[in-house]
């Protein structure tokens, strides 16, 4: 199949926009350079057209666009994913963004979710009512590109990953029928769903599960300086070892941001952040997280009740778009002395002061569903790392990108072999690392709803090739 689009004319276009409700984009239209505009600064890349999907019917009628043109098909949810295959070269970008909706059914206790929602839709609908569903830990991520890799955060050690919390989806197929998918109609594919990306087709219609979460949580920071990080994050290792599912300890390897609880002598310093939480009762969790609190001489501790929805944006400021962006990204079933040494090596060495290294505990609730239950297959993975490259002039490019590999190939021998897909920064290479053993029955269904491979524009999946 061709890799680039076939020339499309005004008058192609404009039967496009004849069958759509929402914007149909080209270059030189207003509003193109913004919906071409993902989070990683390092993505430019320009289709030929953009159709701004106003709902379902437009996302049947761009699917259809695209296989009768054959037109190289990327699908743009939040435009959060790090290797920016939200956006593709002279091919049909099919934006997703404006489809926010969130439905919360509260007795029912399940939300029905459109997929260009972020986390922040999602949780401000869902707290209204006591309740959550498992996401990640940066409220300006896109629900369906996260779900569609796993889905991880603060709540996966107590409910699991959010694939875990899926209860069915609809989606368009390449073909431009709509699908439903549930454990009970098209399990396989729905198996695929959970972890697959976004190999099989375009999600329209996620429906997950809520859980009793909040309105508080016990969550914050504690810093220390990086001399003591030797000690600190092994004291954390062996805390968690025997923590309960609702608490989560992370550790943070970075320079200090200027952040107003922090002495300004500090701030540009290399620090060991630990972020404690405790999904569940809060003197409960006072009583489980003293150990990591208590321990040495902190710089400063903000951990205290707080809302969860609170803490869900606590880091977004981090993390705005715009910047360059690069990850590398290993699993660990247990964190050495050895791999805790090494990192702390590296971290002396941050090549920007917006660079960190981060162990995010997940096991828990996740650990406990068969690796071959969902398409996701890291259920072993005690923690997850991420080398997260993060710099703003191009001239650092090299420099950075080099660091971040040296480092994670100095991390490879500690670690599992496998990877979380949405962490992959490169457009092809690591597809098998993401989906382990699942691969190929992957590769299988592939073959079944998508042959042609019109969505490749993901970390991918080939199809099973037909038997001779």
């Amino acid at each position: 199949m061709a890799t680039h689009a076939t020339p499309v004319d005004g008058s192609t276009v404009s039967d496009l926009e004849s069958r759509t409700r929402g914007d149909v984009l080209q270059r030189g239209d207003d509003g193109y350079d913004d919906a071409r505009a993902v989070w990683n600064g390092m993505i430019d890349r320009r289709p030929a057209v953009v159709v701004r999907c106003a709902g379902v019917a437009d996302v049947v009628a761009a699917v259809e666009f695209a296989r009768e043109h054959d037109l190289l098909v990327s699908v743009k949810g939040a435009g959060h994913n790090i290797a920016g295959n939200a956006v593709c070269d002279d091919g049909l970008t099919i934006d997703l963004s404006a489809m926010r909706s969130v439905r919360v059914d509260p007795e029912a206790k399940t939300a029905r979710v459109e997929p260009g929602a972020t986390l922040a839709d999602v949780d401000h609908e869902t707290q209204a009512f006591g309740l959550a569903t498992p996401l990640g830990i940066n409220s300006t991520t896109g629900v369906a590109g996260l779900t569609l890799g796993g889905g991880f955060g603060w709540l996966t050690r107590k409910y699991g990953m959010t694939v875990d919390n899926l209860r069915s989806v609809d989606l368009v197929t390449a073909d431009g029928d709509l699908a439903h998918a549930s454990e009970t109609e098209n399990p396989d594919l729905f198996w695929g769903i959970r972890g697959g990306s976004g190999n099989f087709g375009i999600v329209t219609s996620f429906e997950f599960d809520l859980h009793e979460v909040g309105p508080d949580v016990l969550a914050g920071l504690v810093v220390y300086p990086h001399d003591a990080a030797r000690d600190v994050v092994r004291h954390v290792r062996d805390v968690n070892e025997d923590a309960p599912d609702e608490m989560a300890v992370w550790v943070v390897l970075r320079k200090a941001p200027p952040l107003p609880f922090l002495p300004e002598e500090v701030h540009g310093t290399t620090v060991t952040v630990v972020v404690p939480f405790y999904a569940g009762d809060v003197a409960d969790g006072e009583r489980h997280l003293e150990p990591v609190r208590e321990f040495d001489e902190p710089i400063a501790d903000v951990v205290e009740p707080q809302p969860y929805e609170g803490f869900q944006q606590a880091f977004d400021p981090l993390l705005e778009p715009g910047a360059r962006n690069y990850w590398k990204s290993h699993n660990f079933t247990e964190l050495t002395d050895e791999a805790i040494d090494t990192a702390i090596e590296y971290a002396k060495n941050l090549p920007t002061p917006q660079t960190e290294i981060f162990f995010g505990q997940v096991g828990g609730a996740m650990a406990r569903v068969p690796p071959d239950a969902t398409a996701y297959p890291h259920r072993d993975a005690a923690y997850a790392m991420n080398v997260h490259t993060r710099w703003e002039d191009p001239a650092d490019d090299e420099a950075c990108v080099s660091w971040a590999r040296e480092f994670y190939d100095e991390m490879a021998q500690y670690a599992t072999g496998g990877v979380y897909v949405n962490f992959i920064s490169e457009d092809a290479g690591e597809e098998r690392r993401g989906y382990g053993q699942n691969y190929d029955r992957l590769a299988e269904i592939k073959a079944e709803y998508d042959p042609a491979n019109l969505f490749r524009m993901n970390q991918n999946v080939e199809p099973k090739a037909p038997s001779p």
